[in-house]
């Protein structure tokens, strides 16, 4: 009963969202309310909604002050040059942005952190694609694929958490799948190729000047966030130095993990905001700005920490992990590794990260171990979709809304143009690991 009222609460939200009958935000909360009152959880339901939020919280706050610090970063021009160098490489033409968000995304995301990831690609790039009227699904579409294959990397959660939970190291379980992790980054740049392919036909090759022109006496940028046009003031060189160290600083303390990533965005924009803005009125003007996109981010952050907290107070996602392990036949047992790999990607919207690696894992391993199967293959194979490929698409993570909430984007139209995309990937690098003999068939 319990795991049909997970099943239930995902589908419901998936199909609402997906329809657009209902906004992300009211169906995170009231989808997963309504389905534990069903299920006699009213008692409980308060406790289990504060831990969601609660552990949601760090995210939250760090994305509100990452979003207003990206925001003033942008307002001062020091993503300009970069912006400048894109548009001279790529020509004015959508498909080579694509194919440069791609690379621009692999090489950001090596740090192994979705959120940051988006942060700093989508802040970088939503101007360019506004400039040129590139749909921004291209942009959530293009990160999101790279971004995915790149979060195998060892020290990316899915892959750090196979190795805790069956004891491995990366040389048993990563290493034999860096062919497949390789022929997924070719695929992604074939994807965005065909992505930026089909916007160029959509738009033709845009003629557009590598600089922003400047225009007299122009009014103040309103409320768009990360990816705001050009503002036309911009600083002067030691400003934009101070800003680029600063930057290159907290960027590098966020790959070391020298402080929790909350604690770096508060300090960072703390800093910025008073070198840049040093008077209270132009300090309090930036907020004014940007709070519409703070807030949208947010509250989907927390409302996203409703919905975790009720499906894993409830135990809803305990059932469904043990419901999904009972329902594969006896005859598949042979084929668990390549079950294991088809089904990771499409069931990143059904299980968090830590519930299938946590959960469902451990039991699919032991089940391989008494067929005769390495556990290690198992584990390779759910890293090739499980919270990799389907991350950036998932409702069950925080780093989905960042990636959706600063392009503008809703969730459910991202889902429906990048699903198949994504998918691909993961059989890609499925059929490539049975080439190999990473996994077995």
């Amino acid at each position: 009963m319990i795991a049909f009222l997970g099943f239930l609460t995902i589908g419901l939200f998936l199909v609402l969202t997906m329809t657009r009958r209902v906004s992300v935000l009211t169906a995170l909360v009231l989808v997963p309310v309504v389905t534990a009152l069903a299920g006699g959880f009213a008692a409980g339901m308060g406790p289990m909604i504060l831990e969601g939020l609660g552990k949601v919280a760090p995210t939250g706050i760090m994305i509100a002050f990452a979003v207003l610090y990206f925001s003033l970063m942008i307002d001062t021009g020091l993503f300009d040059p970069l912006i400048r160098g894109i548009l001279r490489l790529a020509k004015d033409d959508p498909l080579r942005i694509a194919v440069g968000t791609a690379v621009l995304t692999m090489c950001v995301a090596l740090d192994g952190d979705g959120a940051s990831t988006f942060l700093i690609t989508v802040s970088a790039l939503l101007p360019v694609y506004k400039r040129l009227g590139m749909s921004p699904l291209v942009l959530t579409g293009v990160v999101c694929l790279g971004a995915g294959v790149m979060n195998m990397v060892p020290w990316g959660g899915p892959t750090a958490r196979a190795m805790a939970v069956l004891k491995l190291d990366s040389s048993q379980l990563f290493t034999p799948i860096l062919p497949a992790m390789a022929a997924g980054i070719a695929w992604v740049l074939v994807a965005s190729y065909l992505i930026g392919l089909r916007e160029r036909r959509r738009l033709g090759t845009v003629t557009l000047s590598a600089e922003p022109e400047p225009e007299p006496e122009p009014e103040p940028v309103r409320g768009d966030g990360p990816g705001t046009p050009l503002a036309p003031e911009r600083k002067g060189p030691v400003l934009t130095a101070f800003n680029l160290v600063l930057t290159v600083l907290l960027l590098v303390a966020l790959v070391l993990q020298l402080m929790p990533l909350p604690v770096l965005f508060v300090v960072g924009f703390a800093i910025a905001a008073v070198v840049n803005l040093p008077t209270w009125e132009k300090q309090q003007a930036l907020l004014d700005e940007h709070a519409k996109s703070v807030v949208l981010v947010t509250t989907m952050i927390f409302a996203a920490g409703v919905f975790t907290g009720i499906l894993t107070g409830t135990k809803m996602i305990d059932q469904m992990a043990a419901a999904f392990v009972g329902v594969i036949p006896d005859s598949f047992g042979g084929h668990l590794p390549l079950l294991v790999a088809i089904t990771g990607m499409p069931l990143s919207l059904v299980f968090t990260p830590d519930a299938y690696y946590f959960g469902v894992l451990p039991v699919l391993a032991q089940t391989a171990s008494g067929l005769g199967i390495e556990p290690a293959e198992v584990a390779r194979a759910a890293i090739l979709g499980q919270m990799t490929t389907g991350f950036p698409l998932s409702p069950l993570t925080a780093a989905t809304f960042i990636l959706v909430g600063m392009s503008g984007v809703q969730l459910g139209r991202h889902q429906r143009f990048i699903f198949g995309w994504a998918f691909a990937t993961t059989l890609v690098m499925t059929a490539v690991v049975l080439v190999t003999g990473a996994i077995s068939f």
